[in-house]
């Protein structure tokens, strides 16, 4: 396949690496693909089919080639092209007649020199070309190495070998020309194999290499984008972005093609607006604008002599206030036409919780509550000592026929100065005898008034 971890690693035919056939995403497998939705349909009679293939070798590299033998392509069959010198190994990506259309695109000419194609390769080429591609990443290292012993400012970015070994391409990239002749001389003794150089763009590396944007997608220049447009501030300044350029650089350093995806758009809306540099004249003085919605058609507004404060005012009505000023007529104030942000109110009426609850422990068992047991609960005598004796005690209750009345406890004794155990522990005994004799009381009281009682059986 087209990159190193699916390149053929069996007898059989199997791709090594991540097993995916082709489809991993990594190194080219899918990188500038393309489908060809005329396969299904048939050429007309006496048609013969477009002898130009093409085909694509590492890193996305594209070529057409011509198929004078006729031989039975289809779509990812390894053959064996023409090079200078020697012959190169590269894999089918497109057949039939959209390959005349990728031609005309690229503006090749259909009678012009085009390298032809020797033969579908066999095992021992495939053989050859998979040991060849296992040397690329450890001569990098050594090409990087030797470079930075020379102190040429030049950065090495990837090795491509040809299908049959006989030569290695450096691709490098530099601000500023190098002179790399000692480099060559280097490599050659170095690697004993044909070298040449050759000089990419920033852009161009980061489409060979590869790699993730801070969108999360794989790189547009690496899958599908084929042509690389210019790419200015204005674009950014358009588009109403913050121009900080740790945002708005891509992979390579340069400014993110993806900048004049929506770029269009913009320009058709800013078309219905006015200019940016617009000045409005009235009464209170001078106002320039500050900001545009382009989408919502609204503007800010700010007085010369007081910037802080921003005035939104809707395009049309900022057309008209242009009108008046254009007949040398002042409006008395913004605030006239300040059109207010309903925004915020909107968001805050019109939203709905789509669960119904905002608890988050809704679907929690709710906890029962234990009753308390007032008659096995026993209250240990509070001391002077005690935390609970420095708290003012309860007035105890005394259940009698008529109601219950309240006891006063007598003082403990003194003995110095200072409460005494003893005092209080005689208090507690008299108020425990207290209650027994209520006790019993009450329930001789209920005995004798009990339907059916002693005094009915007499």
């Amino acid at each position: 396949m087209a990159c190193t971890n699916c390149s053929t690693g069996s007898k059989d035919g199997s791709p090594k690496g991540c097993k995916n056939n082709g489809t991993c995403g990594t190194d080219s497998c899918n990188k500038l693909t393309v489908f060809d939705w005329l396969s299904n349909m048939s050429l007309p009679g006496g048609e013969a089919p477009f002898d130009c293939v093409e085909v694509r070798f590492k890193n996305g590299r594209k070529d057409f080639y011509r198929n004078t033998d006729n031989l039975t392509l289809s779509i990812g069959d390894i053959i064996a092209t023409e090079a200078s010198p020697g012959h190169d190994i590269g894999i089918v990506s497109l057949t039939g007649e959209l390959v005349k259309m990728q031609m005309k695109k690229k503006r090749v000419k259909d009678d012009s020199e085009i390298a032809k194609i020797y033969r579908k390769a066999s095992q021992r080429d495939i053989d050859i070309w998979r040991e060849a591609r296992d040397r690329e990443e450890p001569m990098k290292v050594i090409a990087r190495e030797l470079a930075i012993r020379l102190n040429l400012e030049m950065k090495i970015s990837d090795i491509e070998f040809q299908g049959d070994a006989s030569k290695a391409t450096f691709y490098y990239t530099a601000n500023d020309r190098v002179d790399f002749r000692q480099l060559i001389k280097d490599f050659a003794r170095e690697f004993s194999t044909r070298i040449e150089m050759k000089q990419v763009g920033f852009r161009q590396e980061a489409s060979r290499l590869g790699g993730v944007g801070s969108c999360g997608r794989e790189l547009c220049c690496s899958t599908w984008l084929t042509d690389f447009r210019s790419v200015n501030t204005s674009a950014a300044r358009y588009q109403q972005l913050s121009l900080n350029p740790q945002k708005l650089a891509g992979q390579c350093g340069k400014l993110k093609c993806c900048l004049n995806y929506e770029l269009d758009t913009y320009l058709d809306a800013l078309k219905e607006l006015p200019d940016l540099d617009t000045k409005l004249y009235t009464e209170k003085g001078d106002a320039y604008c500050q900001k545009v919605d382009i989408f919502k058609g609204n503007m800010w507004f700010a007085y010369a002599n007081d910037n802080a404060h921003w005035h939104m005012i809707n395009a049309e009505q900022v057309k008209e206030m242009l009108a008046l000023n254009k007949n040398k007529e002042r409006v008395s104030s913004l605030e006239e036409y300040v059109t207010e942000d309903t925004t915020k109110e909107e968001v805050a009426k019109n939203f709905e919780n789509a669960v119904g609850q905002d608890s988050l422990t809704r679907f929690d068992a709710p906890k029962r509550k234990k009753r308390p047991n007032n008659n096995n609960r026993k209250k240990k005598p509070a001391t002077a000592n005690s935390p609970e004796g420095k708290v003012a005690p309860k007035a105890k209750m005394i259940i009698k026929p008529g109601g219950a009345v309240p006891v006063k406890e007598a003082a403990p004794a003194k003995e110095g100065g200072r409460n005494t155990d003893a005092g209080a522990k005689k208090n507690n005994r008299n108020n425990a005898n207290r209650n027994n004799k209520n006790r019993n009381n009450k329930n001789n009281n209920n005995r004798n008034t009990k339907p059916g009682g002693n005094e009915d059986k007499k």
